[in-house]
């Protein structure tokens, strides 16, 4: 059930076109700071409610970021897995024609999950308009989020909390939960720094060795035979066994609501750091925070995607997007913890407080 408060969501969409099946979802929740922010997912349980969730997630991330962006989300119901790729495209571009009413001037779309540049590249085209969307193909002028700016953005929010924690990166272990584009790329700048990679999961299994897994290995595996689990012999066909995993970091970078209230007590990390969205509830957060947690909220954590987005919207080149990161995410990620600290709050409070103000103050701006 969607709740409404004093920030929104102000506007849902919802399409459906008989002829295709296809439906689509988009929620703008808040757009006092600008046009909404936000990716656009593909699933076949993608719903309201989450779409909802991941825009509200979107305000707070925009906000702290001090981007000119409202937050916004949006899903495609479908199955890709069983699609050809003629018929994604129709249902992509169906989808386009039914929003392009607000696009871009209150929603500008993204790359998220079973989405990627070549999509982004459909609804540009379909619209007419290259700001309909970022994450398009460099040839459209765009930044694609296979450059692997989020993943970039997740190492550098990691690299701050082992710095609070008081750790080093040559020092420590760490799990990832997810290994399309997002875990990758942290996990590769991680092992570049000398943190030492001990478990790894994707939608088909987990695989673990405390001995370490080298980064180029695992990626030819995952590239040449689609999972993980045929690393070796030794993987589990459960992806949530992550959580069973001891090590220093867990880094969450793909399924919402991984982590639930029964999940608390199985946790052996001192840090997680959310390089997906909504990896666990509120309350299941506070309580893994009084366990001694220390938790980077995904509104920091990934921030860097949006980041990327806004880097494309005012036509910056890869270096210049990466650079913006570089200046944005420890930054904020600092500010966070040293927060938490000072107010004896969790991580998310701090950031909260922080991206609420941002956006209240502009909307009473905006009222007056």
């Amino acid at each position: 059930m969607i709740t409404y408060d004093e920030f929104g969501p102000q506007k849902i969409i919802e399409v459906y076109r008989p002829k295709s099946s296809m439906r689509g979802i988009v929620v703008l929740d808040n757009l006092a700071l600008g046009p909404g922010k936000g990716g656009i997912r593909m699933t076949p349980t993608v719903s309201v409610n989450e779409v909802a969730r991941l825009a509200r997630v979107m305000t707070w991330k925009n906000a702290l970021a001090d981007l000119p962006f409202g937050g916004a989300k949006a899903g495609i119901i479908g199955n890709s897995k069983n699609m050809t790729k003629k018929q994604k495209e129709d249902i992509v571009r169906s989808f386009a024609e039914e929003i392009a009413i607000v696009c871009p001037d209150l929603y500008i779309g993204a790359p998220d999950m079973y989405m990627g540049q070549e999509e982004m590249s459909w609804i540009a085209d379909t619209i007419d308009n290259p700001q309909a969307c970022t994450g398009k193909p460099s040839a459209m002028g765009g930044l694609p989020h296979e450059l692997g700016s989020t993943g970039y953005g997740v190492y550098l929010a990691a690299l701050e909390a082992i710095k609070f924690k008081g750790m080093k990166p040559e020092n420590i272990t760490f799990a990832v939960e997810g290994f399309g584009n997002v875990g990758r790329f942290a996990t590769e700048h991680l092992c570049k720094k000398g943190a030492q990679l001990i478990a790894v999961s994707d939608s088909r299994g987990m695989i673990e060795d405390k001995n370490g897994i080298p980064f180029n290995k695992i990626i030819d595996i995952k590239d040449t035979k689609g999972s993980i689990i045929y690393y070796d012999e030794r993987g589990s066909k459960v992806p949530n066994a992550i959580l069973d995993v001891k090590a220093d970091i867990l880094i969450t970078a793909a399924k919402a609501d991984l982590i639930q209230t029964m999940d608390i007590d199985r946790l052996n990390f001192s840090i997680i750091v959310q390089g997906s969205n909504i990896s666990m509830i509120s309350s299941v957060e506070e309580r893994c925070h009084g366990k001694g947690i220390t938790i980077i909220p995904d509104m920091a954590a990934n921030a860097g995607g949006v980041i990327s987005s806004y880097a494309e919207y005012k036509n910056f080149l890869p270096d210049e997007m990466f650079s913006l990161i570089d200046s944005i995410i420890p930054e904020k990620t600092s500010h966070i913890l040293k927060e938490s600290t000072d107010k004896g709050i969790s991580p998310r409070k701090a950031a909260m407080k922080i991206a609420q103000k941002k956006v209240w103050n502009e909307c009473s701006v905006c009222m007056h």
